[in-house]
C-alpha cells in the first residue's frame, strides 16, 4: 500500500536525518536557501525530516489511521498512484505560507510532514464527519474536532511562541478539503448530508 511506502521512506530519512546532522540541514526548510541558493527541493524535503521521534512518531500514526481510507478513495478517483499525488502536492502547499512569510529570516527553519498529515486528516473528515478520533485517550466526533483544531491553529498561529508551525497545518486542512472538492465536487454535498445526519462511529 502507498500509505505504508510513504511512511516507510519518512521514517528512514528521518532517522538517517537524526543520526547525521548535515542531511538534515540540507534537507529543512530554511528560506534563503530556497530564495538565494535556488533549493527548491527544499519544499519538499523537509516534510520527510523531523524534529525528533515523538514528532514522526505522531505524524506516522496519524498517517497510518487515516491515510489507508484516503488512498482507497484516491485511488477510485484519479488512479493507483493519486495518493501519492495528494500526499506530495500537500507537502508543498501547505509550508507554501510559511515560505511567503518568512523567505527572507535567516533565523527560520521548519520541518515535519505535519502539514500533508493535516490534509489527509481533513480529506478524511469531508467524507466521514461524525467518525470518532480518539484525542488525549477520549472519543471525539471528527467534525467536532476539527473545528477545535482549525480554532487552536489559529490562535497559536498568532500567538506563536512554541516552535510549531500551526500556519502549515492550517494551510494543509484546507489544501485536504479543496482536491478531494476539486476532485469529486459532489463530496461537497454528501458531506453536508452526513453533517446533517449524525451518526457517531461512522
Amino acid at each position: 500500500m502507498l500509505t505504508f511506502a510513504l511512511i516507510a521512506v519518512t521514517v528512514l530519512v528521518s532517522w538517517l536525518a537524526f543520526e547525521r546532522p548535515a542531511l538534515l540541514d540540507r534537507l529543512i526548510l530554511w528560506p534563503p536557501a530556497i530564495d538565494r541558493k535556488k533549493q527548491y527541493d527544499r519544499l519538499l524535503t523537509h516534510g520527510f525530516v523531523h524534529a525528533d521521534w515523538s514528532h514522526l512518531l505522531f505524524n506516522m500514526i496519524t498517517l497510518y489511521f487515516f491515510g489507508r481510507q484516503i488512498e482507497e478513495v484516491m485511488g477510485k478517483l484519479i488512479g493507483p498512484l493519486g495518493f501519492v499525488l495528494f500526499y506530495l502536492s500537500a507537502i508543498v502547499i501547505a509550508i507554501l505560507p510559511t515560505y511567503l512569510r518568512h523567505r527572507h529570516d535567516a533565523h527560520y527553519r521548519s520541518l515535519g510532514a505535519s502539514g500533508a498529515v493535516s490534509a489527509v486528516l481533513f480529506a478524511f473528515i469531508l467524507l466521514s464527519p461524525w467518525s470518532l478520533i480518539i484525542v488525549f485517550f477520549l472519543p471525539m466526533p471528527a467534525i467536532l474536532y476539527a473545528v477545535a483544531y482549525v480554532a487552536y491553529s489559529i490562535w497559536m498561529d498568532k500567538r506563536g511562541g512554541d516552535n510549531i508551525n500551526h500556519s502549515a497545518h492550517l494551510s494543509g486542512a484546507l489544501y485536504g478539503v479543496l482536491f478531494m472538492l476539486l476532485m469529486e465536487p459532489r463530496i461537497g454535498a454528501y458531506f453536508l448530508q452526513r453533517l446533517m445526519s449524525p451518526s457517531f462511529g461512522g
